[in-house]
């Protein structure tokens, strides 16, 4: 009996770092993702292969993958047919969406889409932005971008470009006049690949164990001794919607309490804690939270 495989593809370019990390965080150990584009994973039910996110959709629908991550806004561009199994909040720079923004030069007296009619609209979005200007009734003509869309800005009458903080927006002196499309990473699976077991309980694995690792990305874990008399006023100060793990010591004046808590309260709920009469505080880091 053959093997059974999953084929799987990853994104290269801005997003196959952060993919490698994400994996490593979800305890799937990648190897030579800088030099091949078949890395290595040490799962030998899983075969990787690296692609541009542009074109995941489009062989993931024809079965040339069973499943791969890529954006939505790619799955839209190309309208692939494809089960969207999961939504992964991550990206290159945030863990915020992505936009395919419509920007003109500062100094354009562009203020409105209409204002765009009869233009020139530049972008490697060509589909999602003919039909976005398509819906608004409004006529332009939309060419393919080959890269660097922000130099064409002043070339053309406007872009729809990728941004996530708009840093680069600002550094060529362009503004956002409308949103196009907002594109988070989504894991995508072949329809057929869905349909057989093996490969969707592999599929599905992989799905709840890359979101635990987003969702510990936020949190972390802390631990904590205080005496019994303490108790009410220690979970005061504590998260109300946490349910504290409380556990007995040796010695029976103290017991032990243990919670998951947002990293971004840390710093300021463990001197609070400290005050309240807790001791041996300890946070730590976590690899995956599974609800």
């Amino acid at each position: 009996m053959a093997e059974k495989i999953l084929k799987l593809g990853i994104p290269t370019g801005s997003l196959q770092k952060a993919t490698v990390a994400l994996f490593s965080k979800a305890g799937f150990d990648i190897a030579d993702s800088q030099r091949s584009y078949f890395p290595r994973i040490d799962d030998n039910q899983i075969q990787l292969i690296l692609l541009r996110a542009q074109e995941m959709s489009r062989y993931v629908e024809d079965g040339v993958l069973d499943a791969g991550i890529t954006g939505y806004d790619w799955i839209m561009e190309n309208a692939s047919n494809v089960t969207e199994v999961c939504e992964l909040a991550y990206s290159k720079a945030t863990s915020n969406p992505a936009r395919w923004v419509l920007a003109v030069p500062d100094e354009s007296k562009v203020n409105t889409i209409e204002d765009l009619a009869g233009g020139i609209i530049a972008t490697e979005l060509v589909n999602v932005t003919k039909k976005y200007f398509s819906d608004k009734n409004v006529d332009v003509k939309v060419e393919f971008s080959w890269g660097a869309t922000e130099v064409k800005a002043r070339l053309v009458d406007a872009i729809v470009e990728l941004t996530e903080t708009g840093s680069s927006l600002r550094a060529n002196n362009l503004r956002i006049i409308e949103t196009v499309i907002s594109s988070t990473t989504r894991l995508i699976a072949n329809n057929q690949a869905w349909s057989d077991k093996f490969k969707r309980e592999k599929i599905e694995n992989i799905s709840i164990l890359l979101n635990a690792a987003i969702e510990a990305r936020s949190k972390v874990g802390l631990k904590m001794n205080i005496k019994k008399e303490s108790l009410d006023s220690i979970l005061k100060i504590l998260p109300a919607e946490k349910s504290p793990t409380i556990s007995s010591l040796v010695d029976s004046d103290y017991m032990a309490i243990e919670v998951i808590i947002e990293g971004k309260i840390e710093r300021s709920l463990v001197p609070a804690l400290k005050r309240a009469g807790a001791s041996g505080i300890i946070t730590y880091p976590l690899n995956k939270v599974i609800h």
